[in-house]
């Protein structure tokens, strides 16, 4: 259970943080920028969720928002030999599974793209897009951090943000009328 009964704790002040399962990081550590990177996934979402109430995509946000924190503790809770006294928080197959299922219920709405979308039409699409772009770096950081060896990140962590992304496009589309209200890419349009 979470109790936030004090907001400022001063142990932050030397530059690190404190990981979910105990030990401390400095701020700039790659797990940190991790878990901080779908955190601001996590913000922008919110923001689009201003675009998006009534819409039926927003309680998919709404999910989307939740599991970024099951997320963010899955990244903040890092594998060891010790046992832990609970057991840990971390994404699961079905919650790939769950943005699949609505990756292709949006997209069989949409009509064929002939070209690249750049980021605009709606203030919802722009949103989105913003969004898309934000956990991708998110999925970049976590791909790093794969890469250590001294690292443990599930593949279902990996597979959550590159489904994301993927949703985050496919939304965007949705609410730009499915599609009807793209901005799409003429490439040398402008030489």
């Amino acid at each position: 259970m979470v109790v936030l009964n004090r907001i400022y704790t001063r142990t932050g002040d030397t530059g690190t943080t404190a990981l979910a399962a105990g030990g401390r990081r400095p701020k700039h550590d790659l797990r940190i920028e991790a878990y901080g990177t779908v955190d601001e996934t996590n913000a922008c979402i919110g923001l689009v969720r201003l675009h998006t109430a009534g819409h039926e995509i927003d309680p998919m946000l709404g999910r989307i928002q939740n599991d970024l924190f099951d997320l963010g503790a899955d990244l903040a809770t890092v594998e060891t030999d010790k046992p832990l006294p609970y057991e840990p928080l971390r994404i699961t197959q079905a919650q790939v599974d769950r943005l699949e299922q609505e990756i292709d219920r949006l997209n069989g709405e949409l009509s064929v793209l002939r070209s690249f979308v750049l980021p605009g039409g709606t203030p919802a699409a722009a949103a989105l897009h913003l969004a898309r772009t934000i956990c991708r770096r998110a999925e970049r950081h976590v791909v790093e951090l794969t890469e250590k060896p001294d690292e443990k990140v599930s593949s279902e962590a990996v597979k959550y943000l590159n489904r994301l992304s993927d949703f985050l496009f496919v939304a965007s589309r949705y609410v730009n009328d499915k599609g009807a209200l793209d901005v799409l890419w003429v490439p040398g349009q402008n030489r």
